[in-house]
């Protein structure tokens, strides 16, 4: 048997949303628990059995990725490749462009991840699920699906499921009206016959384009996983469902990933403990990582739930919690940073404080997710949300700044509140 694995990153245009952590760095190489975030997919990828190759698909310049995929190879020593689409071609434009490097070598089925969830992901489960199932139904692909509430389910993909024999009886792109709990999680794995379905879409798309006029080239050559290869395969058997119940969530905000930074740090305390940090001195409190080149005060105070990136100072009588804090930066004396992000390169005085306020699910509602809160309410006012700095962004000695957003390059003189600092 012969397995590959796509993980679709998108580019410049996306990610919008993580702005001002993705203005100077492609968004799926953000660092969340010490590692880019598609370093995770990856990890989770190179556990499944009979893998030979991993692809990246996105439309970031190959000069964003070379270095990233070269180390991957070095590390995994796995065969990782990232393609670049010649323009946006939809969650599915560019598994068919590139469909002849993903047939090569005639694997029997391909995972396709999206890059912007986090997970504990249960690919070799959902593979013996496939597997399983899929002569019964001759089903072409098998989706990954989680609980939502019932107000959040609007906002993801909603799936009817057949329980008696877990096919895709419907499927809904955020619908406008209750739908299902049950929500698409981006990821799937897919037998190749689901390029004979992208064809006849694509095919479709040709001749509706030579037949009106001032048709669209660009979404003449793009396709939509989700509307047209999922929705059309809802009702016909070939389209499986499998149910987890690990943690999932969306990453399109600086907010979810706090949150992910998290779970991916409780994941390694179960999977990789030689990864977070453990001792006195500094004083660690449950699940921090430290990356090995970064200087932190024996006098430091860290945890929960914090990871401090490649040569970052942690200074005297510092204390961090529930944070990220990026390469290069400097955190001084008695300085205190909660549920914040610090750029890279930036640099937090003595004495000062940062802090935000947590996004994370509502705990009193079974199976809440990450809320992706608008940035402004509607009286325009700033929501309160995390700290970001951007990259390169210095903040003197006794000040506060609380629930604000800073650009990167930025030189703050005094305390905020509730601010964006442009």
């Amino acid at each position: 048997m012969l397995v590959k694995a796509v993980i679709l990153i998108g580019g410049n245009q996306k990610g919008t949303r993580f702005r001002p952590l993705s203005l100077d760095l492609p968004k799926p190489l953000f660092a969340v628990a010490g590692f880019p975030i598609i370093q995770h997919h990856i990890e989770a990828c190179v556990q499944i059995p009979f893998l030979k190759e991993i692809i990246i698909l996105g439309y970031y310049g190959v000069n964003e990725m070379s270095q990233f995929v070269g180390e991957m190879v070095q590390l995994y020593k796995l065969n990782i490749r990232y393609l670049q689409e010649f323009e946006p071609l939809g969650t599915a434009g560019g598994l068919y462009h590139f469909r002849d490097q993903i047939r090569c070598g005639n694997p029997d089925y391909f995972f396709v991840l999206n890059g912007d969830v986090c997970a504990d992901f249960p690919l070799i489960e959902m593979l013996e699920f496939h597997q399983t199932h899929r002569e019964k139904q001759q089903a072409i692909v098998t989706l990954m699906a989680t609980e939502a509430t019932r107000q959040q389910s609007l906002i993801y993909g909603c799936i009817i499921e057949n329980k008696e024999n877990n096919t895709l009886e419907h499927y809904v792109e955020k619908p406008s009206t209750f739908i299902s709990t049950l929500v698409n999680c981006g990821v799937y794995i897919f037998s190749p016959e689901v390029f004979h379905q992208m064809a006849n879409v694509f095919n479709k798309k040709q001749m509706d384009f030579y037949n009106v006029e001032n048709g669209s080239s660009v979404e003449r050559e793009a396709l939509y996983l989700e509307k047209e290869i999922l929705m059309p395969l809802a009702g016909t058997g070939k389209a499986l469902v499998y149910q987890t119940l690990k943690w999932w969530s969306q990453l399109k905000t600086p907010g979810a990933a706090i949150y992910a930074n998290r779970h991916y740090l409780n994941l390694f305390r179960e999977r990789r403990p030689e990864r977070l940090a453990n001792s006195d001195q500094p004083t660690i409190i449950g699940d921090v990582y430290i990356h090995p080149t970064a200087n932190v005060h024996p006098t430091a105070v860290l945890g929960p739930n914090v990871s401090i990136g490649a040569h970052a100072t942690i200074s005297y009588g510092t204390r961090i919690k529930e944070s990220i804090v990026l390469a290069h930066s400097r955190v001084l004396d008695h300085s205190l940073v909660l549920y914040s992000i610090i750029g890279a390169n930036s640099e937090i005085g003595c004495w000062s404080r940062v802090e935000g306020t947590p996004c994370d699910p509502n705990p009193d509602k079974p199976f809440a997710k990450m809320e992706n809160a608008p940035l402004f309410n509607d009286e325009g006012r700033l929501n309160p949300s995390i700290t970001i700095l951007g990259n390169n962004v210095t903040i003197p000695s006794e000040v506060i700044v609380r629930n604000s957003i800073v650009l990167p390059h930025k030189e703050l003189t005094r305390s905020y509140n509730n601010e964006i600092i442009l």
